[in-house]
């Protein structure tokens, strides 16, 4: 009973250290992809193939070793030692491949990069959940049982872990510290397991490993009592930004912020990427985002500017007779961290009188203000992730539009050309065209290296050419460096525009399908186009990859499924082997499907809130937490589960039944999320979700275990199998599905996949006995 208890205890500590190191992992890869959050998927994808492996092939070698309680305190110790280790490679990983501070990465390097660096300590921690099976199986002498309550204890700990991350761990300690304390936590439920290893004659590989545990011990306290992990911390973001002294490093709710100082210039990065410099910022760029924008205007007066204000923007606003500026970033801790490096520019713009900053959500600001703009600039030059791509969907633009003035102008900029316009800058460009159009009936296009759009509902702003904006420079007398009245003429002549135009209008004949791409909150095309535009850039062998993407149908899913059901039912009717492989693909499926969910959730929360870089692992632990309770009703009613076939039919059918309901949830009642809803309907369903997707689990063990011997190889079989689901989920859903075929066809094709799963246990289930 002692060892049982002890034993209970370490699986929960099993499943709250893999969640931490998960998601710590998790969130220092995403500041080296930039925060992309369809990289989440290939990030959380590869960490579950590592999962699935270990458990599988790792996991089954248990049954030949004879000191299996020992084998798995070796496994913890070696997960203690090399989670550090994975995050200082984390921080350096872009140094060592040779990507420089601030550039992009490729979807190969993104996958390879996330793989290599979860490689050891997912690897492991799959093991160490068969091996848990096993010995827990030995002490209860219950097979079934044994699994089901591995599962439901593990996801406890990951239930606690993920809580106890986002709000006592992230926000009080920095990754290095965490690390060492996870260590300390694991070292101490091996010493727990191995007893009293010190009694006894002779030499033993328990004593050894009690001794290492000691050791590791007194290595972990002096790490976190001492300046050894504050020193590693320092080291590594020394080493992961080379380009200038580290001044300021910061973890906030909607991402990571450091700031560097090269000289007397300094550069904010947020996630990753170059955001504000101050005090020598690009004039140039500044100077045509701003005077190009507000002498399109008759009298620009009252302005919002909603990211990138500070560092030359605002100041070249200033220059112009304005009334008020009003001025929200996407992360409102941004400007507080500004506002603590003060230079000679960013105190004349943020503390002008006329200058009101809002330390809210951008997106939020617009939603809520009863104020009127004459001009809206939005200072975001690429759609690179979900956070920023909300700020140029259908729906804010027409949130803007609601706060517009008569002759309002709402002002985006993307990348562009004036030599050529590769097939994915065609696609980005015509993808944030269309959705201005649709909501705005005067779209004024302005080409360069960066393209301008300018919306209006007045015609007017179709009027505005060269001469005028040279006579209205005149008027206001603008101080500028390089809009001259030879530049402006240059930068409006009329054959750029014709020849972007029929840049575009080349592209659109060759668009799949010949459809209007428009990007939406929910179906964010733009990201897409911008991920697909840097991989071009980074990775030009992945064009063909994601031109196929573009190219996937809701139709092309429906016949592959269909053609896969029906395959599988033919040859599964007459093989045995292939008839037993029914649970295990229903399980697969369910990883699938589990994965797809929370990464609709991810994605939705991500699309509502923004700040999604401090609740993944609330929303993840949620998920989990339903997890482990589907699997715990299950498990205690396993043995008075006699139809356990129909139990599993009926759980699929509930899987099917939500994949149905999440569109309407979120399609009909977005507009109102922050009214009547709140973060409480993400948490809601991240539970309900994994209630389902965890009640399959034991139920799938029980009746596999009909037909099989072996307690290790049911449980790696079916956890390979849930994380293998997922694996694909992950990789398919996060890069391919929710952004090129938008929320409501996921989750169909999530619908339809389940249906074939349901179709293919009533037909051969009734054979596998």
């Amino acid at each position: 009973m002692f060892i049982r208890r002890r034993f209970v205890f370490a699986v929960l500590a099993l499943g709250f250290s893999g969640m931490v190191a998960q998601v710590l992992l998790l969130r220092e890869i995403l500041v080296i992809f930039h925060g992309n959050e369809l990289t989440i998927g290939i990030i959380l994808g590869n960490w579950l193939v590592l999962e699935a492996i270990g458990a599988f092939l790792l996991g089954k070698q248990i049954e030949k070793i004879r000191l299996k309680l020992e084998a798995f305190v070796v496994i913890q110790l070696l997960v203690s030692l090399l989670f550090p280790s994975m995050i200082y490679l984390a921080r350096i990983f872009k140094g060592i491949i040779g990507i420089p501070v601030g550039e992009g990465l490729g979807l190969l390097p993104i996958f390879y990069s996330s793989f290599l660096i979860l490689l050891p300590v997912s690897l492991l921690h799959g093991a160490a959940f068969t091996f848990a099976c096993k010995i827990h199986s030995e002490i209860l002498k219950k097979r079934a049982v044994s699994i089901g309550r591995v599962y439901v204890y593990e996801t406890l700990g990951v239930l606690i872990g993920g809580v106890a991350f986002t709000y006592l761990l992230i926000p009080y300690f920095h990754s290095f510290k965490i690390s060492f304390g996870l260590g300390l936590l694991n070292v101490l439920v091996c010493l727990g397991l191995l007893g009293r290893f010190w009694q006894g004659g002779g030499a033993s590989f328990k004593k050894f490993l009690g001794g290492a545990s000691a050791v590791f011990l007194g290595i972990f306290l002096f790490s976190l009592i001492g300046p050894v992990a504050d020193r590693l911390h320092h080291l590594s973001i020394s080493e992961q930004w080379k380009v200038g002294k580290i001044e300021h490093y910061q973890n906030s709710i909607y991402g990571n912020i450091v700031v560097v100082k090269k000289g007397e210039q300094y550069t904010f990065f947020f996630d990753g990427i170059p955001v504000v410099s101050t005090p020598l910022p690009d004039v140039t760029h500044t100077e045509d985002f701003v005077h190009l924008s507000l002498l399109s205007h008759p009298e620009p007066r009252e302005i919002l500017v909603i990211s990138g204000g500070a560092g030359g923007v605002i100041n070249e606003i200033l220059k112009h007779k304005i009334k008020r500026v009003d001025y929200a970033e996407l992360d409102p801790v941004l400007l507080q961290v500004v506002q603590k490096f003060p230079t000679p520019l960013t105190e004349r713009e943020l503390s002008h009188p006329r200058v009101h900053i809002k330390y809210v959500d951008g997106r939020y600001f617009v939603k809520k203000t009863d104020h009127k703009y004459d001009v809206v600039l939005i200072g975001i030059s690429e759609l690179s992730n979900l956070q920023v791509n909300r700020l140029a969907t259908e729906e804010f633009f027409l949130m803007v539009k609601a706060i517009l003035k008569e002759k309002g102008i709402l002002v985006i900029s993307s990348p562009g050309s004036l030599t050529y316009l590769s097939e994915e800058l065609i696609n980005l460009n015509l993808c944030l065209l269309n959705t201005l159009r649709g909501v705005y009936p005067w779209v004024k296009i302005v080409p360069g290296d960066f393209n301008l759009f300018l919306a209006s509902i007045s015609p007017q702003i179709l009027e505005v050419d060269s001469s005028l904006l040279i006579k209205r420079l005149g008027e206001r007398e603008l101080r500028t460096f390089s809009l001259t009245s030879d530049y402006i003429r240059y930068r409006l002549h009329s054959r750029w525009l014709d020849w972007f135009l029929n840049s575009l209008a080349a592209g659109r004949e060759t668009a799949s399908g010949n459809e209007t791409k428009i990007n939406k909150d929910f179906h964010p095309l733009g990201t897409f186009y911008s991920l697909a535009f840097w991989n071009a850039l980074f990775s030009p062998w992945g064009q063909p990859l994601f031109s196929w993407f573009e190219s996937l149908s809701l139709r092309f899913f429906f016949i592959a499924l269909s053609m896969f059901g029906l395959l599988f039912l033919l040859f599964g009717y007459r093989n045995r082997r292939l008839r037993k492989g029914a649970v295990p693909f229903a399980i697969i499926s369910t990883g699938f499907a589990g994965m797809m969910f929370n990464l609709i959730l991810i994605f939705a929360f991500q699309v509502v809130y923004g700040y999604l870089y401090y609740w993944i692992g609330l929303l993840t632990s949620i998920f989990m937490a339903g997890a482990g309770v589907g699997g715990l009703l299950v498990t205690r009613s396993l043995e008075k589960i006699k139809e356990d076939l129909l139990y599993l039919l009926k759980l699929e059918a509930s899987i099917i039944i939500l994949s149905l309901l999440l569109p309407f949830i979120f399609l009909q009642s977005g507009p109102y999320f922050g009214q009547f809803f709140s973060q409480t309907i993400f948490l809601i369903l991240c539970f309900i979700s994994g209630l389902l997707i965890g009640a399959e689990f034991p139920l799938a063990n029980k009746i596999h275990l009909k037909t099989s011997p072996s307690v290790s190889g049911t449980a790696g079989l079916f956890y390979a199998g849930d994380l293998l689901g997922g694996w694909l989920g992950g990789i398919i859903g996060g890069v391919a599905l929710l952004p090129v075929l938008g929320l409501w066809k996921t989750c169909l094709i999530i619908a339809y996949l389940k249906i074939i799963s349901l179709i293919i246990l009533i037909v051969l289930g009734k054979r596998l006995k």
